[in-house]
């Protein structure tokens, strides 16, 4: 067992390296625990992780008094009572709960990284916090980050030569450009998540982007058709925030939040766990990346995983879309090794990945407080690892060309494939919804049902195609005999699902249009009635982007999208 897992030897409990500071009321992390209390300075020794013999964190604020209590020793071994107090006993400190999990992802070349804790790894975090760069992005995504909703988190892994020991990568003198991007999106339920890569050489449209300068001031970044994605991040000053709104321009897709990491990010996150387990089909010896290994399993880190997540010409046809394959295949076998419990219940490690996973990242403001990066941390872990599906933007070779060497959008997949992913579907086997929950849908389906022609309800545009709302009207008049419905333009807000609410005494008429429609219970909310032309009382059917066209039931099968994936729970050997 590892020295500073066991309290490096001398019996200090690693519960036990969080120390209460008086005068803050708050505990603090001590991680040298055989450094001793001065009394001429009245501080305490101690090596911040990750930096041996490193000086202490600076001090939070004028004033904050450093001599805090030394560290309790374990029972059974005999303790001094404080200086300045006779026989005073010690403030009891909460322990860290056994199995407290840190959850971390990195993402293609680069890293995507969430550092999530309870307990007293809440109390770390703040210190953590000082680690993350923050960019101010504007309007391109989300202002907050809610808990209660799906979101989607743009991964960009740069290839500008930044960091120690990477002079030698990526284009020489590149401001940094998009070179490896993944959309993460994960569903409102998280039953299920879905990281989409994004070619760099993917030919896009690139809208005008309001950009923030370091002196504060704005200007706007004219947009360019038909360029290569990866230059929608560094030229002529584009932000992340450039990326992010490109992706909506071409996907329909509204991405929220962003995190961006340079070449460091998997050097050093694959050292902190160990080294990472990939597989080849065959030997690989490539001059360029520099990267051998024999067939078989193999375990990586540092330069050599570097080295993996960038080689091209040892896979497929040399592309970067077999890369991408390659990268995906490393990022699910990456997730196994982070959600390991030989990384989960080791302290040392755990404090190693939570260095290297924040210092590698740069993030948009509205994610970049601790309290945020933990409720992401912890939304991410409700989702399994056999729900985590990998796949690629479809594309095609562009035909503009003679000489291959940029692709476009599949039409005839890559659209089904958006709105799949909008609409918070998944590409995995999901379990059905718990019992309880199936039950009380149920429930609400479950009675007698009033004839077509005496439901009355208006219908509201909510995110449908436009017309959808007329359309509807016309199939429940003339198909359905629903004769008593009325379009009422479009509705004061998009919904992601269909919804129907519907006052008590409306319950039969509610139940007979879920029918028509195919609605679940879910989707019907009881709640108040509405006047329709005529001054009765009728019901609102709010159609949502979820709607698929009048005529469709919204309960039918929903088809599955042609796409190559893969899941973080399998391991693959790359070929």
């Amino acid at each position: 067992m590892d020295a500073q897992r066991r309290g490096r030897g001398d019996q200090i409990d690693p519960a036990d390296q969080w120390v209460l500071n008086p005068n803050t009321g708050e505990y603090e992390l001590r991680l040298n625990p055989s450094g001793t209390q001065s009394p001429e300075s009245g501080t305490r020794g101690s090596t911040p992780p990750g930096k041996a013999g490193g000086s202490a964190p600076p001090a939070k604020a004028s004033g904050t008094r450093t001599d805090v209590p030394p560290q309790r020793r374990r029972r059974g071994a005999p303790e001094e009572p404080p200086p300045g107090r006779r026989g005073g006993r010690r403030p009891v400190r909460p322990k860290p709960k056994k199995g407290k999990k840190v959850l971390m992802w990195t993402g293609g070349t680069m890293a995507f990284v969430l550092v999530g804790a309870g307990g007293a790894g809440y109390l770390y975090l703040r210190h953590l916090e000082g680690n993350v760069t923050t960019t101010d992005i504007g309007s391109a995504g989300a202002s907050n980050f809610s808990k209660d909703e799906a979101f989607s988190i743009l991964i960009i892994g740069t290839d500008k030569r930044t960091g120690e020991g990477n002079e030698g990568y990526g284009d020489k003198g590149s401001s940094g450009h998009a070179d490896t991007t993944i959309l993460l999106h994960v569903s409102k339920d998280r039953s299920n998540a879905t990281a989409l890569s994004i070619p760099r050489d993917l030919i896009v449209t690139i809208p005008d982007c309001p950009t923030k300068l370091e002196d504060g001031s704005e200007k706007v970044v004219p947009g360019q058709r038909g360029v290569r994605f990866n230059r929608s991040l560094g030229e002529n000053g584009r932000d992340p925030g450039c990326t992010m709104r490109t992706v909506k321009e071409n996907t329909g897709i509204q991405v929220d939040h962003f995190m961006m990491a340079d070449f460091n990010a998997v050097k050093t996150l694959t050292t902190a766990v160990d080294g990472v387990d990939v597989c080849v089909e065959k030997p690989v010896n490539d001059k360029d990346s520099k990267l051998v290994l024999p067939a078989g399993e193999s375990k990586v880190e540092g330069e050599q995983a570097l080295a993996f997540v960038r080689t091209r010409k040892s896979f497929g046809n040399s592309g970067d879309l077999d890369r991408i394959k390659v990268q995906q295949q490393f990022l699910g076998s990456l997730i196994r090794k982070m959600s390991s419990s030989d990384t989960l219940t080791s302290p040392s490690k755990l404090l190693k990945l939570a260095e290297a996973a924040t210092k590698a990242l740069t993030v948009d403001q509205a994610i970049g407080n601790v309290g945020t990066l933990k409720d992401i941390a912890l939304e991410l872990k409700k989702v399994p690892t056999k729900n985590i599906a990998f796949t690629t933007v479809p594309v095609v070779d562009n035909p503009a060309e003679t000489v291959k060497a940029t692709v476009i959008l599949n039409q005839s997949k890559a659209p089904q494939l958006f709105d799949m992913i909008k609409n918070d579907v998944s590409l995995t086997e999901v379990k059905q919804r718990k019992k309880k929950e199936k039950d009380a849908e149920a429930a609400r389906l479950k009675g007698s049902k009033a004839p077509a022609s005496e439901v009355r309800v208006r219908i509201l545009n909510g995110g449908a195609d436009p017309g959808s709302a007329q359309k509807t009207l016309q199939y429940l008049q003339v198909e359905e005999g629903v004769t008593k419905s009325e379009n009422d333009g479009n509705a004061p807000a998009e919904l992601a699902r269909t919804t129907l609410e519907y006052a008590p005494g409306q319950a039969d008429q509610a139940r007979r249009l879920a029918d028509i429609m195919g609605l679940s219970g879910s989707a019907m909310k009881p709640g108040e009635s509405v006047r329709n032309a005529q001054g009765l009382p009728a019901m609102t059917l709010t159609l949502g982007k979820d709607f698929k066209g009048a005529g469709v039931k919204l309960d039918a099968p929903v088809e599955t999208a042609d796409v190559d994936k893969s899941t973080a729970d399998k391991v693959n050997c790359a070929s």
